[in-house]
């Protein structure tokens, strides 16, 4: 019984250092996506007037593992925003749900938080765009 009692705590201590392991190297894939999307978005202003939609610049919706779904919030001559949001057992990470990465002029913004407006502060916003 001592046994299965000790099992149950490592077990407990683990799980979550586990997840979140695993939530990290599934936000890579957003990230990927994200830059994907971003030099996409350059070379199509190199030619057009403006930035565009996905279809446009010839990006898919979903990350590559399918762990999130991309999104261009917005798109005009000075700049765009892309947004990517966990799906499934993704959503999961709170903290980091929504990544959100915005060209203005020419600042990049990487932004990240547990809503579309991805409003984390400097320190968590760090440690979800950390790889």
């Amino acid at each position: 019984m001592l046994g299965v009692a000790l099992l149950a705590l490592l077990a407990a201590i683990a799980l979550p250092s586990l997840r979140a392991h695993i939530d990290k190297s599934r936000r890579a894939d957003a990230i990927a996506a994200l830059f994907q999307a971003q030099l996409a978005q350059e070379r199509w202003r190199a030619n057009q007037p403006a930035y565009g939609t996905l279809a446009e610049i010839g990006v898919s919706p979903q990350s590559s593992a399918g762990h999130y779904t991309i999104e261009v919030t917005a798109a005009g001559a000075g700049g765009y925003e892309l947004l990517a949001t966990a799906r499934g057992v993704q959503a999961r990470d709170a903290a980091c749900r929504h990544l959100r990465l915005a060209m203005t002029g020419a600042n990049l913004v990487q932004a990240s938080g547990p809503d579309p407006a991805a409003s984390n502060p400097d320190a968590i916003n760090r440690r979800c765009w950390s790889l």
